[in-house]
């Protein structure tokens, strides 16, 4: 079943080892097929040095698993809200991505300070609100879900593939499971630099808004001319 899909997801989710986005077992890619209405995610607690297709689950949007031996990665629940949500995901990643997760666990966006941010995220990446005890005590993973479904809400559709849970991690979306990693990549790559131009200039700014926008809509605007065609 989704034999193409689990060689997807699995290719993406050791693409995070290659780019040293995870150790041990932490993270996980999901991909959706919105025809049949089924995700298929990795396992939880699998090693990355082990993973094959076969062992990719297949889950219903529901979170009943439909195929596969092994039990799906603890933040099933947190995909499904989003795939629930906005239906142009193709793919989510999740990691604990050393940057990025500082951002998330000091509960702060990562401002927009040039360029290189620009030409991907339109505006700061955003973080979540902190969850409730209730939430936490409660179904934990479907409540991140909730709390990044609210979060992007004001967000216009298609422009922000990132959002910080806080004090936990990132979480990065995209066209396919593969998008969404390299979403993930840019992502830690942009809060690295942000707390490197932080520390060198204390009182930085962010991006002037005009700049911000030339670079943002240059590559994902309906004139864009950056790359071929």
């Amino acid at each position: 079943m989704l034999d193409q899909l689990k060689k997807d997801v699995c290719e993406a989710n050791l693409a995070l080892v290659t780019h040293g986005l995870v150790i041990m077992t932490w993270g996980n890619v999901s991909g959706i097929d919105r025809a049949k209405g089924l995700v298929v995610i990795k396992p939880s607690g699998v090693s990355y040095a082990e993973m094959k297709p076969e062992h990719m689950v297949v889950v219903d949007l529901v979170g009943t698993v439909v195929d596969g031996t092994l039990k799906p990665s603890s933040d099933t629940p947190t995909h499904l809200g989003l795939y629930k949500a906005f239906g142009h995901i193709g793919g989510i990643t999740h990691t604990h991505s050393a940057h990025a997760t500082m951002f998330a666990q000091a509960c702060r966006e990562i401002p927009c300070y040039g360029t290189t941010h620009a030409d991907h995220f339109h505006g700061s990446v955003p973080v979540t609100r902190s969850l409730s005890r209730q939430e936490i005590e409660g179904n934990y993973e479907a409540a991140t879900g909730v709390a990044i479904v609210e979060r992007l809400k004001s967000i216009r559709e298609g422009e922000m593939n990132a959002v910080l849970v806080a004090h936990h991690g990132p979480f990065t979306w995209g066209t396919s499971a593969m998008d969404a990693v390299v979403n993930a990549v840019v992502l830690e790559e942009v809060a690295r630099m942000a707390l490197g131009t932080v520390q060198l200039n204390h009182t930085v700014q962010a991006v002037p808004t005009v700049l911000l926008n030339k670079h943002y809509e240059r590559k994902h605007g309906k004139g864009a001319y950056y790359g071929q065609k």
